[in-house]
């Protein structure tokens, strides 16, 4: 299956960000925001580093394809990166935000809510096509969402906030095509870097000292920032946004997991179902790759 790879690539990304609460929680006790700048910090400054070391052709490769595009080409490249910046920041920032100071639930809702958002707005923007049975796991993951706002409607307009931000991500970068991942993912964080850069004195706290900080944001940055980052934007090369964004309900089925079993919240019953019944919408979206992906081991398997 030559979609197979970037299957795996974004299944990938969305089981690492599933994990993200484990690494957030033991550093709640600071700002959201100085949590913020550090990441971006820390993730332009290696970013920077590897590209200037190892990725010097992709550097030329790079301006060289932009300085060919056409004038209007090129107004939508620079507009879809910068966008794609700017999507970056505001889900970094509001997802920190509800995970230290509302729940990881909300924080979890959030990334259900998104691949619904993703679905649509790729729908709309991108014209992308949709079978039935994908119309039909949209419409459970909708019924989903629905039961899980009912038991909390703040945790619902968090996470329709954090999820608009990451689906307007997913598909502006569908549309950003012709240059290399790594070099476009390093623009889009450096970016954000610079536009952080002048707001730190104002609004950051005093310089953490504690080696647990420094610990668990470098982490971050690598092991949840950068690599999964990568995978995600390897993926959308492959397949389209709808798919990619369906696949990151991975994501918030982990979250909920730990919420449930590590952190201990209060997960009532009607919570369960409805992410059963997201999880049910999961499958029913990617049917045709999974029973492809079966017929193709019966054959190898009947053939050897």
């Amino acid at each position: 299956m030559k979609t197979t790879k970037y299957y795996i690539a974004a299944i990938s990304a969305f089981i690492i960000w599933g994990l993200f609460s484990l690494v957030l929680k033991p550093i709640h006790e600071y700002p959201s925001l100085d949590i913020l700048f550090f990441r971006v910090f820390s993730c332009a400054g290696l970013m920077l580093l590897i590209a200037f070391l190892f990725k010097r052709k992709q550097i030329r490769e790079t301006v060289e394809i932009f300085r060919a595009l056409p004038k209007s080409e090129k107004r939508k490249s620079i507009l879809l990166n910068i966008g794609g910046s700017v999507f970056l920041m505001a889900n970094w920032f509001t997802f920190i935000y509800v995970v230290n100071h509302v729940s990881v639930k909300a924080a979890s809702l959030a990334y259900l809510v998104c691949p619904i958002l993703t679905t649509l707005l790729a729908y709309f923007i991108l014209k992308e096509k949709l079978l039935k049975t994908q119309w039909l796991s949209v419409g459970l993951s909708i019924s989903g969402c629905i039961l899980l706002s009912y038991s909390d409607i703040m945790d619902m307009l968090f996470s329709i906030i954090i999820g608009l931000t990451y689906a307007a991500y997913l598909v502006s970068q569908r549309a950003n095509k012709g240059f290399d991942k790594f070099i476009v993912l390093t623009f889009h964080i450096t970016l954000s870097a610079l536009c952080l850069l002048p707001f730190y004195p104002s609004y950051g706290g005093p310089v953490p000292t504690e080696f647990k900080f420094y610990f668990f944001i470098e982490t971050i940055a690598i092991l949840f920032t950068i690599i999964p980052l990568f995978l995600n934007l390897y993926a959308l090369s492959g397949i389209n946004s709808s798919t990619v964004g369906m696949l990151l309900n991975i994501n918030p089925m982990i979250a909920f997991g730990l919420a449930a079993f590590f952190f201990r919240e209060n997960i009532t019953p009607l919570q369960i179902t409805a992410y059963g019944i997201i999880f049910t919408a999961v499958l029913v979206f990617n049917s045709h790759h999974i029973f492809a992906i079966k017929q193709k081991f019966t054959s190898i398997s009947k053939d050897s």
